[in-house]
């Protein structure tokens, strides 16, 4: 994800309105590796600025995502998650006791539908997501 200036930058090149609540969701997102959810960014971002929404949280996310700045996940742990690593491919781990939620770059080059499910039906993006429990809960 880019910086605070670059992303305030290409949200006001689209039209987009840029807000003291958007720049410091940018910036809390900004080298974040954590995969918080929309609720928790909202936690994060209200500590500094108190009058924001969780509804300016969700639009700032979702036109992050329209834009190509970040990846909105479901990783099927109840929440949307916000993954800022658009850059390198990767799939994810997600542990099932805390749910924390890791990047995983690993390549499955080769790897094809069968033959009946390739007929009428294209590929666009193929998410792996590993389930089990992190180093912290194996113990």
């Amino acid at each position: 994800m880019q910086p605070v200036e670059e992303l305030s930058a290409k949200f006001r090149a689209r039209g987009l309105r840029v807000t003291a609540q958007r720049e410091a969701i940018f910036a809390a997102l900004y080298g974040d590796e954590s995969h918080p959810t929309v609720e928790a960014l909202f936690d994060r971002v209200r500590a500094d600025v108190p009058a924001i929404s969780l509804k300016t949280v969700y639009q700032t996310v979702h036109d992050l995502d329209a834009l190509g700045e970040v990846q909105l996940l479901d990783l099927g742990t109840g929440s949307v998650r916000v993954d800022p690593n658009v850059d390198d491919a990767h799939h994810h781990l997600v542990c099932t006791v805390c749910g924390r939620v890791r990047d995983l770059p690993i390549s499955f080059d080769g790897l094809q539908l069968p033959a009946r499910y390739r007929r009428g039906f294209t590929v666009d993006h193929a998410q792996v997501i590993f389930r089990g429990r992190c180093v912290s809960c194996s113990d």
